[in-house]
């Protein structure tokens, strides 16, 4: 990991802040593999339950790295590597067990917008814009569609891909690309107040509900019953789901047993 990157650490919490101001926080290729070594740290780290992922400098990202894209390549393999690392980081924002955070401010385009879409959760100032613009340039965000289908859903996923228009924080909020919208000085305050309040759920029950959340979502309705009946049988089996329930019968705060590992 490099300086393009810069992660923090203050359990429960975690902090990977996007760190190319001058190239706008392009992903090039370098930056996205630190990327995927930061991801693969704090998913190694047990004390660690929630994960933020902010930027420095006037925007959030720009997406892929134009200038390294467009240079003359000598074969497809090297801008198939590009999209490869790229979507193995992206993947890896749904694999760990961390609860992810996007912290959004100024702009989130094409990768950009795809890296905010591909976080559990979103945060954004009220002056964020977002876009999927590769069409204005001739190539159509493709990767970035994937995510971003998925969690607005298809008539507004191709509004902003056809079109490749801003849209407003306000209209992110509607179409539910991101959670929650607040004013630009209090964006860090509130990003981690709302990560202090997951993080007082056990670790070990935010990571088994994330993953049994994506695992399910594609799912047919018979099947995503057949395979949550499982999850939640094997949860109540667990230490701190039997904790949880008896502090709440003796009304008491629980103490985790998985947030001491």
């Amino acid at each position: 990991m490099n300086n393009s990157v810069l992660l923090e650490k203050d359990h429960p919490l975690g902090c990977l802040t996007l760190n190319r101001p001058e190239t706008r926080n392009a992903l090039s290729l370098e930056m996205i593999r630190s990327i995927s070594n930061a991801l693969e740290e704090i998913q190694q780290d047990s004390r660690i339950s929630i994960l933020i992922i902010r930027a420095n400098g006037p925007v959030f990202s720009a997406g892929h790295d134009i200038r390294e894209m467009a240079r003359k390549h000598e074969s497809i393999d090297e801008l198939r590597e590009i999209f490869t690392e790229c979507n193995k980081m992206m993947l890896k924002l749904h694999e760990m067990p961390q609860t992810v955070i996007a912290q959004v401010h100024g702009v989130a385009t094409a990768a950009g917008c795809q890296l905010v879409a591909a976080c559990d959760l979103a945060v954004a100032e009220t002056g964020a814009r977002f876009a999927t613009p590769g069409v204005k340039i001739g190539l159509f965000c493709t990767t970035p569609m994937i995510p971003l289908v998925r969690v607005i859903g298809r008539r507004r996923a191709m509004d902003m891909l056809l079109s490749g228009r801003f849209i407003s924080s306000e209209e992110a909020l509607q179409f539910g690309l991101v959670n929650r919208v607040v004013s630009p000085e209090k964006l860090g305050d509130e990003t981690r107040n709302w990560a202090l309040e997951l993080a007082q759920a056990s670790p070990f029950v935010l990571g088994l509900g994330k993953n049994a959340f994506y695992s399910q979502v594609d799912l047919d309705e018979r099947s995503a019953y057949q395979y949550a009946k499982e999850v939640i049988a094997m949860n109540c089996m667990a230490e701190d789901a039997f904790e949880g329930m008896t502090a709440f019968i003796e009304k008491r705060k629980p103490v985790w047993k998985s947030s001491k590992k």
